[in-house]
């Protein structure tokens, strides 16, 4: 019983199977001789089952395309991250212009008592006005801008100057000179 598997395979009337001999792998561009002496490079090239076809020289790896669609990806992202940056940047600097422009400009009266109706981001929005200030915001003497949620009454040249410095922040300046779209007056109280 302390025969090995070999031995009793050998006894079982199995051969042992011939050493085969490893050959040089070839690189790829330099021709091995062959054992006749001709070089094995010319003419077709030899592929045993298992060697990977040859690769041309536009051929990239695998590993090596997925490498750099990953990189191009994470380029692009943070590319992308920068300009977000940048808008907000932006953004917040224009606000800071307008909130400066803005600062004591408005002709808010804590009296008044007439609401002046107007169309803002798809809804009707509302101000309050007083007697006076009501035919000059119809007028165009007056506008209202909105900063930080609120709408402000200001002078036509402070809308102006706010509107250059943020466009959506200008919500209502009337030209008397303009053909109405419908048939309701401005200065109509509802």
């Amino acid at each position: 019983m302390s025969d090995s598997l070999r031995d009793q395979l050998l006894k079982a009337g199995f051969k042992p199977a011939p050493k085969v001999q490893a050959k040089p792998q070839s690189r790829p561009g330099k021709p091995q001789p062959h054992k006749h002496g001709k070089p094995q490079g010319q003419g077709k090239p030899a592929q045993s089952g298992n060697a990977p076809a040859p690769r041309e020289k536009g051929d990239i790896d695998l590993a090596k395309a997925y490498a750099i669609r990953h990189q191009r990806e994470r380029e692009d992202k943070a590319r992308e991250q920068r300009e977000i940056e940048q808008r907000a940047k932006e953004k917040r600097e224009r606000r800071q212009k307008l909130a400066a422009l803005l600062n004591g400009a408005g002709q808010n009266a804590a009296d008044a008592d007439i609401p002046r109706h107007f169309p803002h981001h798809n809804k009707i929005r509302r101000i309050y006005v007083s007697a006076e200030q009501l035919p000059r915001l119809n007028g165009g003497e007056l506008a209202v801008v909105q900063l930080a949620g609120r709408y402000l009454l200001v002078t036509r040249e402070v809308a102006l100057a706010a509107q250059a410095i943020d466009e959506e922040a200008l919500v209502l300046l009337c030209d008397p000179h303009a053909a109405a779209d419908d048939d309701v007056p401005a200065d109509l109280v509802w």
